[in-house]
């Protein structure tokens, strides 16, 4: 099963209208957006908690890392450039932390309030590889600029 981005952004808006708790709303996509694909293995969020640290936040799937230095892996490179990262081989990614062993890629989007701050980032591990396409990155970003560009 691959997503449905249009079903998607329809339950999510739903679920999420009017709320405005960061966790409330990372707790409801991690858990949407995971069980909306077959290849979505681990999802879940990594908020910025101080300046160059993210910590685990809400998520679906097995056990992560509880603390990831901007300057650490992929999500720290997402964090530290505010730029998404599409990784089709998670061995050949320099700095790689591996969480879980299955990994085989992944997909880490920034996420930003209304002010353009980072203060999370989505992190989407598949054991598959190459599993993410340009596609999902721009529609899942384009979902955390709706409901997390508005707070």
């Amino acid at each position: 099963m691959h997503v449905d981005y249009a079903d998607l952004e329809k339950t999510i808006a739903s679920l999420t209208h009017g709320e405005t708790d960061e966790v409330a709303l990372m707790a409801t996509l991690a858990c949407e957006i995971h069980h909306a694909d077959d290849r979505f293995d681990w999802t879940g969020f990594y908020r910025v908690t101080e300046p160059g640290l993210l910590k685990i936040g809400p998520y679906q799937g097995g056990h992560g890392c509880l603390v990831i230095p901007f300057d650490k892996g992929v999500c720290g490179v997402a964090a530290r450039t505010g730029e998404t990262q599409l990784v089709p081989d998670v061995d050949a990614f320099p700095g790689h932390i591996a969480c879980a062993s299955s990994t085989r890629s992944e997909l880490v989007i920034p996420v930003r309030n209304r002010e353009g701050d980072v203060i999370a980032v989505l992190d989407i591990d598949s054991d598959q590889p190459d599993a993410f396409t340009e596609t999902d990155a721009a529609r899942l970003d384009a979902i955390l600029q709706k409901v997390f560009g508005t707070l």
